[in-house]
């Protein structure tokens, strides 16, 4: 029987060079996507930052995620938080902002990095029998 998972996915070792080059290219994706949410109106600037986090945790890991998410944070402040392309400093509410990105992308890429190990242990057949279920009351 053949175990569900991300077919046709290719996964890159974490510390890799390929990892930090997709990160790179993921931000920079994303960038461009939130900048036509900007052009159309939306203020939720770290919004396209989030979901391309949790994929590049599941396909390069953990390390490539975070060096995203630490690049996400200066870009963000210089091209989509008023005024654009410039460092300025952040408001209140920017500033929370900023601060609800680092919560979220710690979650996030959490998350990721659980769903990578499942699976992985999906992959090789599951977790094996030891014999005994620590469920099952042995008195």
């Amino acid at each position: 029987m053949r175990r569900a998972g991300l077919v046709g996915v290719p996964r890159l070792r974490p510390w890799s060079w390929q990892a930090f080059l997709f990160g790179f290219v993921v931000v920079a994706a994303s960038a461009v996507l939130q900048g036509v949410c900007v052009a159309l109106g939306a203020k939720l600037y770290f919004a396209a930052f989030l979901p391309s986090l949790f994929v590049l945790g599941i396909v390069a890991g953990v390390p490539a995620a975070v060096f995203a998410a630490l690049l996400t944070i200066p870009l963000v402040w210089w091209a989509f938080i008023p005024p654009f392309f410039e460092f300025t400093a952040l408001s209140s509410a920017n500033a929370d902002s900023v601060n609800l990105f680092c919560l979220l992308a710690v979650l996030v890429i959490g998350l990721a990095d659980l769903c990578r190990a499942s699976m992985t242990i999906n992959r090789r057949g599951g977790l094996k029998s030891s014999g005994e279920s620590a469920a099952t009351n042995s008195q």
